[in-house]
């Protein structure tokens, strides 16, 4: 039995080229980059190097660019240092009911601090309003954050807009582009972006790596304190050679994109169109304007972790949507927001694809399912 992984949208496998280029700062390159010996000063040009490359990838001055210990820290950092530096301006965020977890939560703790919070509802496809977070926004508004794609469903925000409107109003924008930066070419000075969150496991690098992009204009102050790595904006011996690969993996994504983003396209129509011939009632929750990495469908009848147990036992690995709430008995807050009914979406199941994902091995995934769903529903 072969095993197929359509669990990207969760974590994807180190390319072997960011493996490659880690191993050496584990046993050779290994110095503190704060330190002024060759061996410091090697592991620091290392980091400037990647540092170079993330902001190459995405429009940015490497200057803009904090490295994180992943993209939860990065959206914590956003949230919680925009808010700090703007305590003398108002206490007032804006985001949307659809974000991960990572902006949710920090928004709650923000409330517990003291600050008010708009959750800005999507439409029934999952895209938020552009005109419904105008209307959210407030004169004490410090913060708006909408995710570039959706984690679950795919769903493409009109980010671009929304930064535009930010900027006229002199209000911070961030991003969280988790999602997005694999498959989507991203220039944050074009499209106005004041923060921008990163991950390095979701673009085939390292886990425990993130970056951060803070724009020169933004005001924002830095949470962890101590020693003055990345220019004193966050404190703490940095990740040496998850940085280095998190570098190299943003590279080949920048080179692979367009490639990568039509590849993606295939086995996600493959995927749907299988589907669709094998199994007489199904719901699609993924709109039209995604990303080509991510599937979200409803099976109605069928309970979610019924079907992913019986894939799993197929060799086929997906989910019922965000990994960072796979243990939670609640349903998806993503396709609650969306309006769906609570029983569809406890049907619902995700498929989310790479690069390294062959045509045969989804026309594989798609018949197992297909069999899989009529057995259950006889």
């Amino acid at each position: 039995m072969s095993n197929i992984y359509l669990d990207n949208a969760a974590t994807t496998p180190v390319h072997p080229s960011v493996q490659e280029a880690m191993e050496p700062f584990l046993s050779q390159t290994f110095g503190n980059p704060s330190s002024i010996h060759r061996y410091g000063r090697l592991a620091k040009q290392a980091i400037e190097k990647a540092r170079e490359q993330v902001a190459h990838a995405i429009g940015a001055e490497p200057a803009e660019i904090v490295f994180t210990s992943g993209g939860t820290e990065a959206d914590n950092s956003a949230l919680i240092g925009t808010v700090l530096a703007n305590r003398d301006r108002g206490k007032h965020i804006v985001t949307t009911a659809i974000e991960h977890h990572a902006i949710l939560h920090t928004c709650e703790f923000l409330e517990e601090m003291g600050c008010t919070v708009t959750y800005v509802a999507p439409e029934k496809d999952g895209i938020v309003s552009v005109e419904r977070v105008i209307e959210a926004i407030r004169e004490d508004t410090v913060l708006v954050s909408v995710m570039y794609a959706n984690n679950e469903t795919g769903a493409i925000q009109p980010v671009d807009t929304i930064a535009e409107i930010c900027q006229e109003r002199e209000i911070a924008f961030h991003t969280d582009a988790v999602q997005a930066v694999p498959v989507l070419p991203i220039d944050v000075k074009k499209e106005g972006f004041t923060l921008l969150s990163l991950s390095g496991h979701k673009l085939h690098g390292p886990k425990g790596v993130g970056a951060l992009y803070v724009s020169r204009t933004a005001k924002w102050t830095p949470l962890l304190r101590g020693g003055s790595q990345e220019r004193n904006r966050r404190a703490g011996t940095e990740n040496l050679a998850a940085i280095v690969g998190l570098g190299v993996a943003m590279e080949r994504i920048k080179e692979n994109q367009n490639r990568t983003a039509q590849h993606l396209q295939m086995l996600r129509e493959r995927m749907i169109a299988i589907l669709r011939e094998g199994i007489q009632e199904i719901i699609i929750h993924t709109p039209d304007c995604s990303i080509p990495s991510i599937l979200s469908v409803a099976f109605p009848g069928v309970p979610a972790d019924i079907t992913l147990m019986n894939l799993d036992l197929q060799g086929v690995a997906a989910s019922s949507g965000s990994a960072c709430t796979a243990g939670s008995l609640e349903p998806s807050h993503v396709l609650l927001a969306m309006g769906i009914d609570p029983k569809i979406v406890r049907s619902s199941i995700r498929f989310s694809f790479s690069e390294q994902n062959t045509l045969e091995e989804v026309t594989e995934a798609a018949r197992k399912t297909v069999e899989i769903i009529n057995r259950l529903r006889k």
